[in-house]
């Protein structure tokens, strides 16, 4: 490969690009990360070899059957590329790598504003505009707004299933048993897993973490399940009543991956998501990650 085609010629901080201007995610499984001429390539389970552009990646999802070198994640880090462990079709999350680059200010940040009661109760709030925008909520508990966003999903949940002609009995998931539920259960807990997948590793590029929360407590990525509140109803509840009416009764882990991806480059969700946690925080602008 020539000097001028390299993906890697020299990697610095002011080159690397923003977490939004990158495409979201790859989903790999059953094969083998590893490095060739200083680029990072796929080599899946029937020896087909395939380079990875992961500087143009926000983070690689490594799924069940996934082998990586060392230098592989080295490489992939340089780039800013994070890295997320999975289980099949991004069904579980199971851990991400922390990116060198990253520094402390925005984790203390988030830390300060948790530790603060009125603080933490108006980035709460603040969270709970995007969806209540005509409400006043000056003055409401945290869980009097929470009792609000559970009314309004059941709400949403009949209002899908109305329009696209789907029968519902409520959400049912049972852990490691995913297939007992329905196919719009399947669908959902499958949507939501990759979206906390994206946003898991989109938090920690920022500098962030994933595990404190304003909203939800108690949990293993709280501050990730309130960012998924706030996009779920695109890309997971009306894409589950959506493709249950077009699945004809039959789960098609390939549809959903193939639509759900769509979903979110159209909505452009790492700029939103960029744009969300910066307000939320307090921050005037958006910095370079790693800066």
């Amino acid at each position: 490969m020539a000097q001028g085609e390299r993906l890697f010629v020299k990697v610095t901080r002011e080159s690397l690009p923003q977490v939004q201007d990158k495409y979201p995610f790859l989903y790999l499984e059953r094969g083998r990360l590893e490095i060739d001429d200083s680029s990072v390539k796929w080599i899946d389970s029937d020896n087909n070899v395939v380079p990875l552009p992961v500087a143009t990646l926000n983070t690689l999802l490594l799924g069940p059957g996934t082998s990586v070198t060392h230098e592989a994640i080295k490489t992939a880090t340089a780039a800013n590329c994070s890295v997320s462990w999975v289980g099949e079709d991004s069904l579980l999350f199971y851990a991400a790598g922390f990116l060198p680059t990253a520094d402390t200010r925005n984790l203390k940040r988030q830390i300060t504003l948790a530790a603060d009661e009125s603080k933490a109760l108006e980035v709460a709030r603040t969270m709970f505009r995007k969806r209540f925008p005509d409400a006043d909520l000056v003055g409401k508990s945290l869980n009097s707004m929470m009792g609000m966003e559970g009314n309004r999903v059941r709400a949403l949940y009949q209002q899908k299933a109305e329009q696209y002609g789907v029968g519902w009995k409520g959400r049912q998931f049972v852990p490691g048993k995913f297939e007992f539920s329905d196919l719009t259960n399947q669908i959902l807990t499958a949507s939501n897993a990759a979206l906390y997948g994206i946003l898991c590793s989109a938090v920690h590029a920022m500098g962030y973490s994933p595990h404190i929360g304003f909203i939800h407590s108690g949990s293993p990525l709280p501050f990730v399940y309130d960012l998924a509140d706030l996009y779920k109803e695109p890309l997971c509840i009306d894409l589950a009543f959506h493709l249950t009416r077009d699945m004809a009764g039959r789960y098609d882990k390939h549809k959903v991956a193939a639509e759900f991806r769509k979903r979110v480059i159209q909505m452009d969700l790492l700029k939103q998501v960029s744009s969300d946690i910066n307000e939320l925080m307090g921050v005037r602008r958006a910095h370079r990650i790693g800066k």
